[in-house]
């Protein structure tokens, strides 16, 4: 008799996870809906990476010249700090990270590190301090490269895949290569703060694009349903 309540109480519980499983998703669904144009492919992808760095390519003069007034004294080391801190950050939240998106699928986790790693640029001559600090915290989320990566290899073959992953670097390069002279001239015809003001409208373009255009690449039924353990 124990055994069969037990058995139902193991039942009960397990009717309540899937219940509040089912709930959350449907939360989830109406915030961050899986629709988008087209189907995913490498080149929403390529959009994002480019976007995203493009627009901190902008920023290179801007950066150097708010560093060596913010730090006037001890400049590299101060860069040298900032980015130590968010590169150990990113480190060690990279894996979870993809581990999550394994569950819920690319494109929220798209949507949260774009955000998270441009988020600090509207901050660079409002306040300069938490500029450089939110540099150093959005380390948590400046995985895009990765969740990247994860959305090709899910629209790729084996074939194909290694070719797709040398066009998200090459797009890589080149808005980095391409973007600072532009930063630079227009900072020359206009100013800092426009550059940054444009910087600005290239991330929020980017997370618009990813909200509307980019579909989802992992279907329900190639989502990993575990649950995950600091072990793992």
């Amino acid at each position: 008799m124990t055994d069969c309540v037990t058995d139902f109480d193991d039942t009960l519980n397990t009717d309540d996870d899937g219940e509040k499983r089912v709930k959350f998703d449907n939360r989830r669904y109406k915030i961050i809906k899986p629709g988008g144009f087209g189907k995913p492919s490498v080149y929403h992808g390529l959009v994002v990476i480019f976007l995203e760095f493009f627009a901190w390519g902008l920023l290179t003069n801007p950066v150097i010249s708010t560093l060596n007034q913010t730090f006037p004294t001890h400049t590299f080391l101060m860069n040298g700090v900032i980015h130590g801190v968010k590169g150990l950050l990113t480190f060690l939240s990279s894996p979870l990270l993809g581990a999550y998106s394994d569950i819920w699928g690319r494109k929220p986790f798209l949507l949260i590190t774009v955000f998270f790693t441009c988020c600090p640029i509207p901050l660079m001559k409002i306040s300069p301090m938490w500029y450089f600090a939110l540099i150093s915290v959005s380390g948590l989320f400046s995985v895009t490269f990765s969740v990247v990566y994860s959305y090709v290899a899910d629209v790729t073959d084996e074939n194909s895949r290694s070719s797709a992953y040398g066009l998200v670097t090459a797009t890589f390069a080149a808005s980095l290569i391409t973007s600072p002279a532009i930063g630079a001239h227009l900072a020359r015809l206009y100013s800092e703060n426009f550059v940054i003001a444009l910087g600005t409208a290239v991330a929020i373009l980017d997370l618009v694009f990813i909200f509307f255009v980019v579909p989802e690449s992992l279907p329900e039924r190639l989502r990993t349903d575990q649950k995950i353990s600091w072990d793992k």
